[in-house]
């Protein structure tokens, strides 16, 4: 074979960017345990041993040396198109990228090939083929990259595709190691920040979960598990911050309810309050809001609401208690005492207090056979 004449110093810079490179897209990959990172790593790792493979070349100039940077160039190509198959924001890659990497069992024939074929002595030849292997295997990887989006991939991309066009005007250019190890410095840094965008997204993605589990939570703490409506705490808090209140409160509260637990049990007792709970939430506006605020009594707020139209809804409910039936014992009429107070733009605990009072004067008239006129 001819003797070669290459520039020491420019494959020097082409292993020192390569190592480069190796370093970034192996923190890359302990960051983020992601196989596209972990394939340039490795890819990268195999460019510096075909640096060290062309020393070789150079100083022995031995075609077995030639065909061992061959096979170099080749293994790099194919971790490459390895890379390309995975995506660069997922956390395992895809699952056909082990596929590509079964391309390495040809370096055996393409050994042969290189060796029979008599390429050591048409060195150029061999440097335009891979050369030209190189930018169809950038450029395929520039292509899978398209559905990135952000600065980093953008830097990243480019960074490939002017990689992918180098054969263009490698020939025009003085020192081209340069070039070259320019491109990969910028593309490791394209890399970082695009695996910076990734993590900004994750952590708006956490943001989002965890703001959603929080209002989950919250509404739960709020709920009163047995009937459903919001609980004492809710109402206590409902309180606190309705200083002005403009609609009705309505006071509820199932009469003799500890005779009906005595003599049907608890079990019973709680299905009257979950029966009395779903009638209630059923009965009222989206914007309106019911409460259990403790044992067997309810409160209602019907939010601008005019206190005829609140009452009716509450005698509406009242009737449809005495409908009720209870499994294995029939029908067990419910009778419901409630009473109601209009706001009138005053603290919603003033309205609270009036209704509760109204309420018991009620329960108290029936407890005495007293019919009552309420407004």
């Amino acid at each position: 074979m001819g003797r070669l004449v290459v520039n020491f110093t420019g494959l020097e810079i082409e292993a020192s960017a390569a190592l480069v490179c190796v370093l970034v897209f192996l923190f890359l990959y302990q960051q983020s345990r992601m196989v596209f990172f972990g394939l340039w790593a490795c890819a990268w790792l195999v460019r510096v041993a075909a640096s060290l493979v062309g020393y070789q070349l150079i100083r022995w100039q031995n075609w077995g040396w030639l065909a061992a940077y061959a096979i170099a160039g080749y293994t790099f190509a194919i971790v490459l198109i390895a890379a390309a198959t995975c995506s660069a924001t997922a956390g395992s890659g895809r699952k056909h990228w082990p596929t590509a990497l079964r391309l390495v069992s040809l370096l055996p024939p393409v050994a042969a090939v290189l060796l029979s074929s008599g390429w050591p002595s048409r060195l150029e030849a061999y440097h335009f083929a891979q050369g030209l292997l190189l930018s169809l295997v950038y450029f395929y990887n520039f292509l899978m990259l398209r559905t990135n989006s952000g600065i980093g991939a953008n830097v990243f991309r480019v960074s490939l595709l002017l990689l992918a066009a180098t054969p263009l005007w490698e020939g025009a250019l003085d020192h081209a190691a340069w070039y070259e190890a320019a491109l990969g410095c910028v593309l490791a840094m394209g890399a970082m920040a695009m695996w910076g965008e990734s993590q900004v997204h994750r952590i708006r993605d956490l943001v989002t979960e965890l703001d959603h589990v929080r209002r989950e939570i919250s509404n739960r703490i709020d709920l009163d598990r047995l009937t459903g409506l919001f609980n004492q705490s809710a109402l206590a808090a409902r309180i606190e911050a309705c200083l002005i209140f403009d609609g009705v409160v309505a006071v509820c509260d199932v009469d003799h309810f500890k005779e009906v637990n005595d003599r049907y049990g608890h079990l019973i007792g709680d299905e009257i309050l979950r029966h009395v709970g779903h009638l209630l939430q059923s009965s009222i506006r989206q914007e309106d809001e019911a409460f259990r605020w403790g044992g067997d009594e309810f409160v209602v707020l019907f939010h601008q609401q005019p206190r005829g139209v609140a009452g009716g809804r509450m005698t509406e409910i009242e009737a449809r208690l005495r409908d009720f039936q209870v499994r294995g014992f029939g029908v067990l009429p419910i009778s419901f005492s409630w009473g109601t107070a209009d706001g009138r733009g005053r603290p919603l605990r003033d309205a609270l207090d009036e209704a509760d009072r109204l309420m018991y004067q009620r329960k108290r008239s029936r407890a005495m056979g007293q019919q009552a006129a309420w407004p």
